[in-house]
């Protein structure tokens, strides 16, 4: 047998093709150390002896457990010297393939024989008790020393896989204690044991080298790859998780490639399509998506748990799904299931729960196979108070809805809760939802989809005219910030809404309707949307579901407002002091009014025109007309729902006119409804949330009565409205009023008015006067005299 041993050659240098693992060919230049006196032909000389000097040795398996993880080929030492040979090359007699190996001496191993592990053996093809061209193979320190090694682990044994953290910083120690100046090549797999945890398996990835001879001259050596290469004391490891792996690597060894950004790197925010919602965005942000952002590795160390349920609240049309589905895009996820709640129930029993289940299976699976490298699984359920109401408020014998609830909240915070999901639930109706859900650990980051600001309507009007802007339909004198202004309490959808309609008015203007419909021929050319579709628009089709009533508010002022005296202007100037008061005032969230004075004193005119001076973009008018015929339970449900609709707005006015009505109070009795009253004095006293502020303006006509029944205390401020109780304050009356009598009337009134005492309501008196203006000439003024003594008591 042909021993190494006895080779006296000190230099050679040879060419070999390696086909690393994937059949791909590279040209590899190798050579032992040399002098720099050497010459090319010396050079092929060497290549002549080391072509004689391979040998034949047959494969066989490793001859033990211990040696399978050394990453050699096993010899018997009497084969190949391995104080003079490190490395060999090992090609067959059947391919031009070949493979370089690192070996190691056993002494009970067959001479004549080299041992393989089943890696090396899958790696390089190499088939038992088959005879292969062995020989040894230098490496040119220089070129071909690895700074970084890339490597791909998975767990060798696939019913080893766990979700336990591996600290990649130890493993690259481990890593280069074991496999110092060993050769490695591009595509090798290896086994790997490390401490005491499962056995490993690495596949090298992807090698780096930079130029060392460069690097001793004082030159810098930009890192380059290379395809084979040999490892160094100070080479830089560099594990990373392989394809469908579910192995858990922590540490600053671990790839940058292991994690995953989760948001989008393509993403474009301005391509939301989501205006006014910013503060709203950046707080789903923080608490749903920050810790996701980070790798797996240091969430494992803040022993933090990822944010596994939204709840998105408001009111209808707000934007709250269309943020669902951009959240969905956002993030480097899977495509977000959206289930509307409904869709969940189902008529055979355990369906409903079985449905539930089928939403989470893929994350269930997933969560299993891969820990905590699992990806992110979004499922959004609209109108989630269908399927989650309070357990025990439906009355139902088979109890579906509470059995619902339990399962979502088995997936969602169960025993076999899981970590990869993220559910987005959307409601008007926050209060139907049962509690156990909106706890720390389910649903736990609750956001109110408010009405958006001034700010917020100008963003939403910009997106939706964005491509009437690019195409140049949008007419210049289209002022968007005055229609941001204009549109206050408007959700997102009902400015959409405006935008729509105000085109429809515009393709209007180019259609002739007759017999038949006829477009202008250059319609496309002259179509252009201006500022009076949008007033067209404002004026008759879009109204906003939580703004202003203004033609019911106009209703109690036609007549106008006239200033008769004191009393009018004490009113007056108290309201408009506390609407400074709820604009500028930190402390006073809520603040209240109560206009008393006898009938038709005109208390619900100056109310109404108070609210309308506010230009609060919430007004609500709340009387007993609109509740006419509801029960004592409805009329409590009503007045909720419009105090809980002015706390939706930054700014709200409410108007609760004639309080006795609404209590129901009959002096005959007496009677009044407890209900009614005990739920009015809870919402005049409920502050509106942070940030919201409410004026609350109310009407009553019998002061003593409220003070009886304990709501007198419920008010800021108490204002008095007496009637009119001079000749001059209608006369001043008469005076505002135009083409009331003419001026011969007017002196005639003047003098019999002048010094007389009356005791009339405002509202009483312009009765009064248009039934005299529909009289005869000649007999209205002293009819309208005769009436002021029936009714005012003229003295």
């Amino acid at each position: 047998m042909l021993s190494w041993l006895r080779d006296k050659t000190t230099t050679t240098t040879t060419t070999a093709d390696d086909s690393i693992a994937g059949n791909q060919s590279y040209t590899v230049s190798q050579s032992l150390p040399q002098t720099a006196s050497s010459t090319s032909h010396q050079k092929q000389h060497s290549n002549d002896k080391m072509a004689a000097a391979s040998m034949q040795l047959v494969a066989t398996k490793c001859p033990t457990d211990e040696l399978t993880f050394t990453n050699c080929a096993i010899i018997n030492e009497k084969d190949i010297d391995t104080k003079r040979v490190r490395h060999i090359e090992l090609s067959s007699n059947v391919t031009t393939t070949k493979y370089i190996f690192t070996i190691e001496k056993y002494g009970p191993m067959p001479q004549g024989k080299i041992g393989f592990n089943t890696l090396q053996r899958r790696w390089a093809g190499i088939e038992l008790d088959r005879p292969y061209q062995i020989r040894p193979y230098a490496f040119d320190k220089n070129v071909q020393s690895i700074s970084t090694v890339v490597l791909e682990v998975d767990f060798l044994n696939k019913k080893d896989v766990t979700t336990d953290p591996y600290d990649t910083d130890k493993m690259a120690t481990k890593f280069l204690q074991q496999y110092a100046d060993h050769a490695f090549s591009v595509g090798q797999c290896l086994p790997f044991q490390f401490m005491d945890k499962k056995k490993l398996t690495l596949a090298v990835k992807e090698i780096e080298a930079s130029d060392l001879s460069a690097i001793a001259r004082g030159q810098s050596s930009k890192a380059r790859k290379i395809s084979l290469g040999v490892t160094l004391p100070n080479t830089m490891v560099v594990f990373e998780r392989g394809e469908g792996s579910s192995i858990n690597l922590v540490g600053r060894s671990k790839g940058k490639s292991q994690f995953v950004s989760i948001i989008n790197p393509d993403f474009d925010f301005k391509t939301m399509g989501i205006g006014g919602l910013d503060a709203e965005f950046n707080a789903i942000f923080r608490r749903a998506f920050a810790s996701r952002v980070f790798p797996p590795e240091v969430v494992y160390q803040l022993g933090m748990k990822h944010c596994r349920g939204i709840l998105l609240y408001g009111p209808p049309g707000t934007g709250k799904t269309l943020m669902a589905r951009q959240i969905g895009k956002m993030l480097n996820a899977r495509e977000p299931k959206i289930v509307n709640g409904p869709q969940i129930l189902d008529k055979y029993v355990g369906e409903s729960e079985a449905n539930v289940r089928r939403l989470f299976a893929e994350a269930d699976e997933e969560e299993k196979r891969l820990g905590p490298n699992s990806g992110l699984h979004i499922i959004i359920f609209d109108e989630i108070d269908a399927i989650c109401k309070s357990r025990g408020s439906v009355a139902s014998g088979a109890g579906v809805h509470d059995t619902v609830v339990n399962q979502l909240l088995s997936k969602i915070d169960g025993v076999d809760q899981l970590n990869n999901i993220l559910v987005i639930g959307m409601t008007n109706r926050r209060d139907m939802i049962d509690e156990a859900l909106l706890r720390p650990g389910r649903l736990e980051v609750q956001i109110e989809i408010g009405l958006p600001d001034q700010a917020g309507r100008l963003q939403i009007l910009n997106i939706h005219t964005g491509r009437l802007r690019e195409n140049g339909k949008l007419s210049s004198d289209v002022d968007l910030k005055e229609f941001s202004e204009l549109t206050r309490n408007f959700s997102g959808a009902e400015i959409e809404g405006l935008v729509r309609a105000a085109m429809s008015f515009a393709m209007n203007r180019h259609i002739k309707a007759g017999k038949h419909v006829e477009i202008d021929p250059n319609a496309a050319d002259k179509l252009l949307i201006c500022r009076a579709d949008f007033m067209h628009a404002l004026e008759n089709d879009i109204k906003p579901a939580f703004g202003v009533s203004k033609d019911e508010f106009d209703s109690y002022i036609s007549n106008g407002i006239i200033v008769w005296g004191q009393p009018v202007t004490d009113v007056l100037e108290e309201g408009q002091l506390r609407i400074r008061q709820t604009v500028k005032s930190e402390m006073t969230p809520l603040v209240s009014i109560l206009i008393e004075g006898p009938p038709n004193s005109g208390k619900t005119a100056l109310a109404a025109h108070i609210a309308l001076l506010s230009k609060f973009p919430y007004l609500k008018f709340c009387t007993a007309q609109t509740m006419l015929g509801f029960s004592e339970l409805a009329k409590c449900q009503q007045l909720k729902k419009i105090f809980e609709d002015a706390h939706k707005s930054t700014l709200s006015c409410v108007v609760v006119d004639e309080l006795e009505s609404l209590l129901e109070y009959a002096p005959v009795g007496p009677r009044y409804s407890n209900n009614v009253l005990q739920t009015l004095k809870l919402l005049l006293k409920r502050p509106p949330p942070k940030g919201r502020k409410l004026l609350i303006i109310a009407t009553a006509t019998h002061r003593d009565i409220l003070e009886q029944l304990g709501l007198l205390p419920s008010f800021s401020k108490v204002v008095h409205l007496s009637n009119m109780s001079s000749g001059k304050h209608i006369l001043h009356v008469l005076n505002e009023i135009e083409h009331c009598f003419n001026d011969n009337e007017m002196r005639i009134l003047e003098k019999k008015l002048h010094d007389k005492k009356v005791w009339i309501g405002i509202k009483s008196l312009l009765d009064q006067i248009e039934v005299a203006r529909q009289a005869d000439e000649n007999s209205r003024v002293l009819r309208f005299l005769t009436q002021l003594e029936e009714i005012a008591g003229m003295t």
